[in-house]
């Protein structure tokens, strides 16, 4: 029987929209754009960020990549928290779980440096019963030692367990782990497919 649910945090729990973020900040630069992207993305160095890397040495090696967008690269970085947007339904939706008896945990790749560009994102945090960021074990999804540090910190019983996340390779890892997963494509179907399984697993 299911009794812990398990949420990732961006584009579930809370809007993450990088590519409006850069097409807002440079309109109609579709050149430069590729090139931040690039940057940022390329070769897992936004990953070392969400691991816990020391947030300077990250930027170093972005700006490496394409010195010459130093500035641009700067000011993206100064105005990252403007990436995450608060989902109105989250509070109701952990609220619900935890009313129906169900432990609510989260299990995130996140970074501090991104947390503290806007913390008032994560409000909902003291509603949940818990959970583990990627850059406080130095570990991110889909790394099966990540979820092996939530089950032990917690005490969970992995097929007691449904974890929901956004990126398919996640979930699969959760379930190769013993977790049972749902993919969240929209509100509506996460939140279906949940009762679904909740009911099932009764």
């Amino acid at each position: 029987m299911i009794n812990t649910v398990i949420f990732d945090i961006g584009n579930v729990l809370v809007d993450f929209d990088w590519e409006g973020y850069i097409m807002r900040m440079f309109p109609g630069r579709n050149e430069l754009i590729a090139e931040l992207d690039a940057a940022v993305w390329g070769e897992g160095r936004w990953d070392r960020l969400d691991a816990g890397d020391d947030p300077e040495e990250v930027f170093a090696s972005i700006v490496a990549h394409a010195p010459h967008r130093e500035n641009e690269l700067r000011k993206v970085f100064a105005n990252v928290g403007e990436t995450l947007v608060k989902r109105a339904a989250t509070p109701s939706w952990i609220n619900g779980l935890k009313e129906r008896g169900y432990r609510v945990l989260y299990l995130s790749n996140y970074s501090r440096y991104v947390m503290g560009k806007n913390p008032e994102v994560l409000d909902f945090l003291p509603l949940m019963d818990g959970g583990i960021f990627s850059c406080d074990v130095k570990l991110i999804k889909p790394d099966r030692r990540i979820y092996e540090a939530l089950a032990e910190k917690y005490n969970l019983n992995p097929s007691e367990c449904v974890f929901i996340d956004d990126l398919e390779r996640n979930v699969k890892a959760g379930k190769d782990f013993g977790f049972h997963g749902i993919q969240f494509v929209t509100l509506r179907q996460a939140q279906e497919d949940l009762n679904k399984l909740l009911k099932e697993e009764k």
